[in-house]
């Protein structure tokens, strides 16, 4: 188990290293002059020999990345030449929002997909099976962005579904509405808050009313979010379960007048986890890099919009450290569900990982 776990290590911060690589390099591969970018169309021939010389650019690479290292030490990503702030400051504000949206469009979908995936699989070509199959295939099929404008309209303010019953819809975007809450002044002067606004609002504040606030901003980008990997979840439930059921040990413990939640919940779902388990960890990596789409048509500022704009902008330090970030969520993600195995499945040890 111990040796599992240290090579799980060792290959994590292999992979790591390889991450600082390639963000140092990403802004070398770069054509053209590096400060071209940073100046954009204040570009002249002279101010770029200079702003080459004073950041160091024209160092050998060795010295330029023992800096880039050692500022990442540090936990100094540089400055956004857009906005002449820290990037690790701007990354405070950025990152929680969309860990917040993610982690809770990873909850839906988990609950949603397990549940619909042990259902169909129990309930094979039944008409329980074939919704399921169509829910699964409809939420991998049809765009975020759809989506997105659809639920707005159905379920936000002013929609079809507040015309229709007189119930209020819900927000139309953004993390809270200034106008109702000042909860953007109030995060940021109040000692002990994390920039995740449903800890905050309930644990810091202890106040129902804003935290309630907040859940009615998140649950429709949530929502919309979770679809693809509700889908991806429930189908490779489905199959893995499915798999698990027709096996011996399930007809014995069915055979010894076990409950069916027994059997399913201590024999089936147990024995199926390593890859739903699998499918969770790595959607969860997909949708904190991948809510561009998702954090635009809300109004979500997150990381998603974050780097569009350091995209639009040539701003690379912010690029840099977006892409930094995000992959070493992967490589963590990835490292805690590799970690997972050695308890879910005992088999798992070494020479048989």
């Amino acid at each position: 188990m111990l040796a599992y776990i240290a090579r799980r290590l060792g290959l994590a911060g292999v992979m790591l290293l390889g991450v600082v690589l390639a963000t140092f390099l990403l802004h070398h591969a770069l054509p053209g002059d590096p400060a071209a970018a940073l100046l954009g169309k204040n570009y002249d021939k002279d101010k770029a020999a200079e702003l080459n010389e004073k950041l160091g650019f024209n160092d050998p690479l060795p010295v330029q990345l023992a800096r880039y290292m050692g500022g990442l030490a540090q936990g100094d990503f540089g400055r956004s030449h857009v906005s002449n702030e820290p990037v690790t400051e701007e990354l405070k504000r950025v990152l929680p929002a969309t860990i917040e949206l993610g982690l809770t469009a990873l909850i839906l979908a988990a609950f949603v997909g397990t549940g619909l995936g042990v259902l169909t699989a129990l309930k094979p070509r039944s008409w329980w099976d074939v919704a399921g199959l169509t829910v699964a295939l409809a939420g991998v099929s049809l765009p975020i962005f759809w989506l997105g404008f659809l639920a707005l309209q159905v379920f936000g303010q002013n929609g079809a579904l507040e015309s229709a019953t007189g119930l209020p819809g819900l927000p139309l975007g953004g993390r809270f509405s200034p106008d109702e809450l000042a909860l953007g002044a109030w995060v940021a002067q109040t000692p002990g808050t994390t920039g995740f606004f449903l800890f905050d609002t309930l644990f810091v504040g202890r106040d129902a009313g804003a935290f309630w606030h907040v859940v009615k901003h998140l649950f429709l980008p949530a929502l919309v979010l979770s679809s693809v990997p509700t889908a991806v979840i429930a189908r490779i439930t489905r199959a893995a379960v499915g798999e698990v059921l027709v096996r011996d040990f399930i007809r014995t413990a069915r055979a010894k007048g076990l409950s069916e939640g027994a059997v399913v919940l201590k024999h089936a779902l147990r024995n199926a986890a390593i890859p739903i388990v699998t499918t969770i960890g790595t959607q969860l990596g997909y949708l904190l890099g991948g809510a561009v789409l998702t954090e635009t048509i809300f109004r979500w500022p997150g990381m998603g919009r974050y780097v569009v704009d350091a995209i639009l902008n040539k701003d690379v330090k912010p690029l840099q450290a977006s892409v930094l970030v995000i992959a070493t969520g992967f490589v963590v993600i990835n490292l805690l569900v590799d970690l997972s195995y050695a308890f879910l499945d005992p088999r798992v040890q070494e020479g048989q990982s």
